[in-house]
């Protein structure tokens, strides 16, 4: 229930400007909502005086069973003129689609952004049953303020049981604003979900430093949320046959409710290769002595058409930046082929590569953990291996 404090409320008027389905109106006198609220939360977001709240209470099993489909948040990135799903979103709705057939319910996509978004059929060609378009200029570039009150206003008024975010920075960004403002569970950086028994959505996701892996349910409130790291799901192949079926969803913003705006973009090059999308990575380990010896891992990167990456070891000895990071505190990659150079295999590594197709260790200790996941294992020094494995390549 929305609650309003007339006693505190000036009559700003601002929470009227903020709603996106036309619910409040701000009289001379008073405040008052009508039976359009969803209880998103935009209104209490942006009052200046903290005169509206929202009551809410642990719903009941008949009340969390009008919660049904799985839905895909579809974060769009720049190419060129236009704005197109990226890779994540792909992998979460093939393994969207097999969630929501073991449920029996459908899966939908909700894409945010501006007239230049496209590719939206492909959606559908991927699993979904439909897309859930939200257009507005304001949503031309992300900002927290913005896709929270958009995205809230579509899960508040379609109710699905499950949400899936890709753990971008912007997913990891967006995400827990809305699960705050709508008040569910969420359970971030996920590398397994499925449902159980009773219907439940059980996220899986490294506990104590990757040491365990901890099973997360939430069987209290609606929906069931969860971010996902890219490349932990691999995406089918489309299916151009399925009929692309594109909802428009008109929502209401203000430029005044939105409290950041991007003032520049700067393209970042050269070391800053997207690794996650990457076919083939060669990443160097400690075990490569010095930073002057990454020139050879970066040449076999090039060589083999792929990009350079690196363990969280180097990074922290200022060998190369963070970006590059491959693991459980930098980035999930499943690449065709990943060469592993200098890399002992400790869990938190191995937990960013193991979803690649073909691993190929190279390493001076053959007790090394990572030649346990490796499908090739090269034993010795690297500093040999990788003069003559370039000399074979250019021949």
């Amino acid at each position: 229930m929305l609650k309003i404090d007339h006693h505190v409320c000036n009559l700003c008027g601002l929470c009227q400007k903020s709603c996106p389905f036309g619910a409040i109106s701000a009289g001379e006198e008073k405040v008052t909502v009508d039976e359009r609220c969803t209880l998103c939360g935009a209104c209490v977001n942006v009052c200046p005086q903290s005169a509206l709240s929202i009551e809410r209470r642990q719903a009941s099993p008949e009340e969390l069973a009008q919660y049904r489909g799985v839905f895909v948040w579809t974060e769009c990135e720049e190419r060129g003129k236009k704005q197109v799903p990226r890779k994540v979103v792909y992998e979460l709705l093939t393994h969207g689609r097999r969630l929501a057939d073991r449920l029996g319910q459908p899966l939908a996509a909700i894409a945010l952004g501006d007239s230049r978004m496209e590719d939206l059929d492909r959606l559908c060609h991927q699993g979904a049953d439909r897309v859930i378009c939200c257009r507005h200029d304001l949503l031309g570039s992300y900002s927290t303020d913005g896709f929270t009150t958009a995205l809230a206003a579509v899960v508040a008024k379609e109710k699905p049981s499950v949400l899936l975010f890709g753990a971008t920075p912007n997913g990891r960004d967006l995400a827990p604003r809305v699960a705050a403002r709508l008040r569910f569970g969420l359970t971030a950086d996920c590398t397994g979900l499925d449902i159980d028994d009773q219907n439940q959505l059980v996220q899986t996701r490294p506990a104590f430093g990757g040491n365990i892996m901890a099973s997360i349910i939430s069987p209290y409130t609606r929906p069931q949320a969860a971010t996902v790291r890219p490349n932990v799901f691999v995406a089918s192949a489309p299916d151009p046959s399925r009929p692309a079926v594109i909802e428009e969803f008109p929502v209401t913003l203000s430029k005044a409710s939105i409290r950041t705006k991007v003032v520049e973009t700067i393209a970042t090059g050269g070391e800053a290769e997207k690794i996650e999308e990457a076919r083939v990575i060669v990443s160097a380990g400690r075990g490569c002595g010095e930073p002057s010896h990454l020139e050879l891992v970066r040449s076999l990167a090039h060589r083999l058409g792929g990009a350079m990456a690196g363990s969280r070891a180097i990074v922290e000895l200022g060998w190369i930046p963070h970006t590059i990071q491959v693991g459980q505190s930098g980035t999930t990659v499943g690449p065709d082929l990943y060469i592993a150079v200098g890399i002992s295999g400790a869990v938190q590594h191995i937990v960013g590569m193991s979803s690649s197709k073909k691993i190929i260790a190279i390493n001076k200790d053959p007790d090394a953990p990572i030649f346990k996941i490796a499908d090739l294992g090269v034993v010795g020094d690297a500093l040999h291996i990788l003069p003559k494995l370039l000399d074979a390549l250019k021949a």
